[in-house]
């Protein structure tokens, strides 16, 4: 279950792998209807909601779920380092129990996924399914991945925030003392450009209805966000 070190090196390549697949999908016949406008009908169809409720309704929820993702991802990286969550390989020298740290142990493969469930309304059923699916798939195996690591690494001081601090669902409350680890937010938002872009695209463009003009947006924050990477120096180096 635990992600391969090929795989954990180039995990960035394989998510733009599996969302570029996902939004393939489009290509099969009669699949070209996105999962926004599959979902409306269908809501619309069982009575549940009207068309412009379900379709407001949807919007609303992507909103949201890709909003809170950029959050989560932004206010991890603030504290652990953008050089590090960039980095082909892992780190791990001390238990870091600052920001969302003291609330759960992945705030950045949570955010992933739930930015996932936003771009899922912008592609087709099929491609709704998969790249839920394999992205979330791709979490799990990446988050295995670092626990025996990080364990061998710091040993009792981890194992002990493991039994605290849950591996995924955020606690209400902060679940370990703050070690006083200090955010550097301009390098979080520079190195999570892409999730906070594409939260921005949904709030300010989805009230255009078009699933098409939002995916454009991803691939403009896409761009933007590779570049900002490209003129980043230093990128493995930990901070």
């Amino acid at each position: 279950m635990q992600a391969t070190r090929f795989e954990y090196s180039y995990r960035y390549a394989i998510h733009g792998l599996l969302f570029f697949l996902g939004f393939a999908f489009y290509w099969i016949p009669g699949a070209r209807e996105s999962t926004w406008l599959t979902l409306t009908f269908w809501l619309d169809r069982t009575g549940w909601l009207g068309m412009s409720t379900s379709t407001n309704a949807l919007l609303i929820l992507a909103i949201l779920v890709a909003t809170l993702g950029a959050l989560l991802r932004t206010w991890g990286t603030a504290y652990l380092g953008s050089n590090i969550v960039q980095s082909h390989a892992m780190h791990g020298n001390s238990v870091l129990a600052d920001g969302p740290y003291r609330r759960t142990r992945n705030p950045l493969y949570l955010g992933t996924f739930l930015h996932t469930l936003a771009l899922a309304l912008l592609t087709s059923p099929y491609g709704a399914l998969f790249i839920i699916a394999t992205i979330g798939l791709l979490q799990l195996r990446l988050i295995f991945a670092e626990e025996p690591f990080l364990a061998q690494k710091i040993g009792v001081p981890y194992l002990d925030y493991c039994k605290l601090v849950p591996r995924i669902v955020p606690s209400l409350i902060p679940r370990v003392a703050a070690s006083g680890q200090r955010p550097h937010w301009l390098q979080a938002v520079l190195g999570e450009i892409y999730m906070i872009g594409v939260a921005l695209s949904f709030a300010i463009f989805g009230w255009r209805y078009n699933a098409f003009l939002l995916t454009k947006c991803v691939v403009i924050a896409l761009g933007a966000s590779l570049i900002v990477r490209a003129l980043r120096p230093n990128r493995d180096q930990a901070t």
